[in-house]
Order: structure tokens, then sequence, then C-alpha cells
């Protein structure tokens, strides 16, 4: 399934910790079950990174969460596709008409 990830800064980080997540961002890989299919480094002073990604589980959504909890509060959204939107959507509003 398709979802999408936001890391917004944890509050009261100093300017030191965010650069340290810079290295560690370096050093680390998603965890094995979660497919990054992009991730995007925003010029934003609140959310920080959006990932898009598949993940057949909760278990890796759960990892990348508790690795990186201490440094950004993370939201994560079921998604689809635009094409597969409208498709859904249009399926949705015949089933609702009859």
């Amino acid at each position: 399934m398709l979802y999408v990830m936001t890391f917004e800064w944890q509050p009261g980080l100093s300017r030191e910790q965010r650069d340290g997540a810079l290295a560690r961002r370096a050093q680390w890989q998603y965890p094995a079950g979660f497919s990054a299919q992009g991730e995007y480094w925003l010029g934003s002073e609140d959310t920080a990174v959006v990932v898009v990604f598949e993940a057949e589980s909760f278990a890796p959504i759960m990892e990348v969460s508790l690795a990186w909890g201490d440094m950004f509060r993370i939201n994560t959204f079921p998604a689809v596709t635009a094409a597969d939107g409208l498709a859904m959507g249009a399926a949705a509003l015949q089933q609702r008409s009859i």
C-alpha cells in the first residue's frame, strides 16, 4: 500500500541537533519492508521531510518512527496516485447514485 510520511522538527531542538540529523541521515537506511518511492527535503521551518513509500505491514512504519521520533514529529497517511484516486472516486460516486 502507498503512504506519505511527514517529518516536522521536534520543538526546542538546537542548531547542532538539527545539523546532527543530517549526518545521522547520511548513515541511516530505510528498514526492510519499507520501499521509499521518493524522499523530499523541504525549504520549510516546520515540515522538514516528506517521504512517499510503500509498505505491506505496520512494522517498518513503526521502525522509522522509533528511529527518528527524537528529532521529528512524524505523521503517516495512506495515499493513492491521482489516477487511482480518480478511478476510485468515479466508482464510489457510481455506487452512491445506485
